[in-house]
């Protein structure tokens, strides 16, 4: 486990002390197997980020994805990278693009269970200002297509996924929902 909590605390000190949730989430065993063999290294946590673009936010989208689903983008960070370093590293990747960070909101604590066996998981989630970029990502192994979606999509995107039985997917409609709470319901991230 490379991300210490001195990173973390730095972070909090930086871009403010985030909410801290925990997520039980049921999932299936090939998404516990596909989950364990991102764990390079160690890895346990992913960075997810909303970033806004005049009045929409930065979305992506993965291969794996049905048509039409969307969501913040987020990637992990490399043994040795602090926070800004990695995080910069995965939007240019993810997204072509360049931001500011904002705020740190949230830090999860996620227990991905299938029957008898767990994985712990760890999501960092910032708020972050569009800079420049094309979206022109570079990570096409991953990522299929990246645009620009209103704050009201995520309703949909939310309803999607659940709709599917991936739980890593409800993890992700739930984790959305819940900075909507932190927000306070104001439906957008200003």
């Amino acid at each position: 486990m490379y991300v210490t909590d001195d990173k973390i605390a730095a972070m909090a000190a930086r871009y403010g002390a985030p909410q801290r949730r925990r997520f039980d989430v049921d999932v299936t065993a090939k998404e516990l197997t596909r989950i364990r063999s991102s764990q390079t290294d160690g890895r346990n946590h992913d960075v997810t980020l909303y970033i806004r673009k005049d009045d929409c936010l930065i979305v992506m989208a993965k291969h794996i994805y049905p048509p039409n689903l969307y969501r913040a983008p987020s990637g992990g960070l490399k043994p040795g990278e602090d926070f800004e370093t990695g995080i910069n590293r995965e939007v240019a990747e993810e997204t072509g693009c360049l931001i500011a960070l904002d705020k740190f909101l949230m830090q999860t604590d996620v227990w991905f269970h299938h029957e008898s066996d767990q994985l712990f998981w760890r999501s960092f989630v910032f708020t972050a200002d569009y800079v420049e970029g094309d979206f022109n990502y570079t990570d096409f192994h991953e990522i299929r297509a990246v645009r620009l979606a209103r704050w009201d999509e995520f309703e949909h995107f939310g309803r999607v996924m659940r709709s599917t039985e991936l739980g890593g997917l409800h993890y992700r409609a739930a984790l959305h929902e819940t900075i909507v709470e932190l927000l306070n319901g104001k439906g957008s991230l200003g």
